[in-house]
């Protein structure tokens, strides 16, 4: 009870905070940067290195009331056809700019639910994938799969074109909150999903699953993760769920009243999180266990842990490229965003552009903001060395920066001459802790954090 009140005291309970999957945050993002910025950093990749490729399908066959994902609705397969064969028009304008010999280390295909093609373009879309851009030696080909919206068919298609990870959507398994959250998805069905993808030799699996949805006790998400386990997933993101109905709109099917409380949300995650370190995974950052043998696990060992838009990843790769309506591309120069209107975006497509309406060019202190967020999202600690061994930085003036922090959050937070590090009790403030660095957020406030 001590450290909830201490924990309370700094403002867990009450805080508004980024998740940190970049840094500077998407709503930095301005349209300062467009289509030839995008051209100009794809031909500025090293030739023959390797780069991670995310394609956005934004439809869903019905809209679950909780997603605050940039997603629509279709009733039937013409609108996700028509879409596919822009994104193979949009590869064949990567292909044209890409330098020579580019492979690619991670493949992701995302959504809304990406499941929905037929099998027939699934092969079509991995054909044009690989004419591109082919798989690298050791690449990781994920596809986000719908229990709902997946048969043999389908996974034959994905299996044959190379996917080897396959990521399920669990959120919660009681009936009462799937009503609640508009998400119709029983035990069974999951647990057909799993089997059918395993039995054609895919045998990586991530879940997510949610605490914080409506009537969500701990009895009940005992119950739902104890399910999950059963399914025994190589990953699993455990997300809190983030009620936004002023941002998006279908969750104001969800009543407000019916969300557990900050301090309920905490007590739910920890329940949450014994049962898989009992189970044997281990924590990853924040919000993700794994298996002691996946790639996850093994880079959190070793500090190759990596923060990107899907969470967090083993992929090293400088370059992430985003396709489709809404994507985003990381370069080492900065972030790049597709238009999130479908229509905008397939407009552009055909014209022979890329449908950059916005983004952020590094400049200034971001980038060694950015490391400082990412290993406190990540190894919930900041080496000092390493940052002046990176970036130059002067190890007073780091010194300098991060006192206040580490006075502020005290005792959550510990300085010394290695750097700044978050001991384990004080690990439910990562975020907020990160917020800190964030020269933007922090300018919003008020505050300075100058270096």
């Amino acid at each position: 009870m001590e450290t909830e009140s201490q924990l309370a005291r700094l403002g867990l309970f009450d805080a508004r905070v980024p998740r940190y999957t970049s840094y500077p945050t998407a709503p930095q993002f301005a349209d300062t940067v467009g289509s030839l910025q995008f051209r100009q950093w794809v031909g500025a990749i090293k030739p023959g290195s390797r780069v991670s490729l995310y394609l956005h399908v934004p439809f869903c066959r019905r809209l679950c009331w909780f997603c605050a994902c940039r997603t629509q609705g279709t009733s039937n397969e013409a609108p996700v056809i028509a879409y596919v064969e822009t994104l193979k028009a949009e590869l064949q304008h990567l292909k044209a700019l890409l330098p020579q010999g580019v492979t690619l280390s991670r493949l992701h295909w995302g959504g809304g639910t990406p499941t929905l093609m037929p099998a027939a373009q699934m092969r079509e879309l991995a054909a044009a994938v690989f004419d591109a851009v082919p798989l690298g030696k050791d690449a990781e080909f994920s596809v986000e799969i719908d229990p709902n919206e997946i048969d043999a068919e389908r996974l034959d298609a994905l299996a044959e074109a190379g996917m080897n990870r396959a990521s399920i959507g669990v959120q919660d398994f009681d009936p009462e909150i799937q009503q609640i959250i508009g998400r119709d998805q029983s035990y069974e069905t999951t647990c057909s999903a799993v089997e059918m993808i395993r039995a054609r030799g895919v045998t990586s699996l991530n879940a997510d699953i949610l605490f914080g949805l409506p009537y969500q006790t701990r009895a009940r998400l005992s119950d739902s993760v104890q399910k999950l386990l059963s399914l025994s997933p190589d990953r699993v993101a455990l997300y809190g769920y983030a009620h936004v109905p002023w941002m998006a709109r279908r969750q104001q099917m969800i009543p407000s009243d019916s969300l557990p409380r900050p301090e309920e949300r905490l007590a739910l995650f920890e329940a949450a999180q014994e049962l898989f370190t009992w189970d044997g995974y281990d924590e990853i950052g924040i919000d993700h266990f794994a298996r002691p043998s996946d790639g996850l696990a093994v880079a959190a060992k070793n500090g190759t842990l990596r923060r990107n838009f899907q969470g967090y990843t083993d992929d090293t790769s400088e370059v992430l490229i985003g396709l489709g309506a809404s994507s985003i591309s990381k370069f080492p120069q900065g972030y790049a965003q597709m238009n999130p209107a479908t229509s905008g975006w397939t407009k552009a497509v055909r014209a022979g552009e890329f449908a950059i309406t916005r983004g952020h060019a590094f400049k200034g202190e971001d980038r060694l903001r950015a490391r400082i967020i990412e290993a406190l999202m990540c190894d919930f600690a900041v080496s000092s060395a390493e940052l002046v061994r990176d970036f130059g930085a002067d190890p007073a003036t780091l010194q300098a920066l991060f006192a206040p922090v580490a006075e502020a959050f005290s005792p959550f937070v510990v300085l010394d001459r290695n750097g700044l590090s978050i001991p384990p009790a004080g690990r439910a403030l990562t975020r907020m802790i990160a917020t800190r660095f964030d020269q933007y957020a922090m300018a919003k406030t008020g505050h300075s954090s100058a270096i």
